[in-house]
């Protein structure tokens, strides 16, 4: 009787440490930000209760709406042409993938994923910053000054989804490979037989099996850049004059910066409550494809 008991409690001995780890470091972090939110906080000293006053500031604050507008503007700059290049990148590669120029593609296009965003962020501002005279050179080719395209408030919030799409292409693109890997290859010869072409088959076939990849790589695209931080804050610093600060920047520097940490917990649980939104939305397309299936 007790041999039974302990083989039905040994699954739950399993999941026990990173059920631990996940209501200690998460929910609890949620719990107290959301508390520290309705307070006066400045780290130094302890909280004082201040009602809805946080959230209330939110509709009347400028730079919370100008790294509103920042992030869902860097939010369409990454998550379209993401998807886009990655799935087209995926395709190639899994066409090539017994030739040698898809091998190495397959393996160069990662090589970013394993850099940090910090030190990405770090790179990329020394190269645009003159540091590395062929990229500059490379530049003045086309007329451009590579120091502007992060001085100037026009182009540094599209450098930043630049250099984000970079770093993380290679990522996506093992996910849409795989995807792609796990589509039969009977129904593109059934496809053929019956005079269809390149696109297609693309069309007709490619995508329609990829969908509930399409929609996972699209979560994590999107959420990714609404979480954007280190690169932008190593790359740009959210300058200049704001241009390139979202909200998880300027929530950075309310907190860190101006001793202001009740309405910056104000601001991350906005954020939170979108990604939270945008989860259950993804959930619900992907139990909708799983039921079609």
């Amino acid at each position: 009787m007790n041999k039974k008991k302990i083989q039905k409690l040994t699954p739950y001995c399993y999941i026990a440490p990173i059920t631990l780890i996940l209501v200690t470091f998460v929910i609890v972090s949620v719990i107290i930000s959301i508390v520290l939110s309705f307070t006066r906080y400045n780290i130094m000293t302890p909280p004082v209760f201040y009602g809805i006053k946080n959230y209330a500031r939110l509709l009347t604050d400028a730079k919370f709406l100008k790294a509103l507008k920042n992030t869902l503007k860097l939010m369409v700059m990454i998550v379209p042409l993401q998807t886009v290049l990655a799935i087209v990148i995926s395709t190639f590669l899994v066409s090539n993938r017994d030739m040698l120029i898809g091998k190495i593609a397959n393996s160069v296009i990662f090589i970013p994923v394993l850099w940090s965003n910090a030190v990405t962020g770090v790179i990329w501002r020394e190269m645009l910053n003159g540091k590395f005279p062929v990229v500059e050179k490379f530049f003045h080719l086309f007329g451009i000054e590579p120091s502007m395209l992060i001085g100037d408030a026009k182009t540094a919030l599209a450098v930043v989804a630049a250099v984000a799409i970079w770093k993380s292409m290679g990522y996506y693109v093992v996910i849409y490979s795989s995807g792609l890997m796990g589509i039969s290859d009977t129904y593109y010869e059934a496809a053929k037989v019956d005079g269809a072409g390149t696109m297609r088959r693309f069309f007709g076939i490619t995508l329609p099996m990829l969908k509930p990849t399409i929609i996972l790589a699209l979560f994590l695209s999107i959420t990714s850049s609404l979480q954007c931080f280190d690169l932008i804050y190593t790359l740009t610093g959210g300058g200049p004059n704001n241009a390139s600060t979202t909200l998880v920047v300027y929530a950075y520097t309310l907190c860190f910066g101006a001793g202001s940490a009740g309405y910056a917990m104000a601001i991350s649980n906005v954020l939170f409550l979108v990604i939270l939104i945008i989860a259950m939305l993804q959930r619900g397309m992907i139990r909708r494809e799983a039921s079609e299936i």
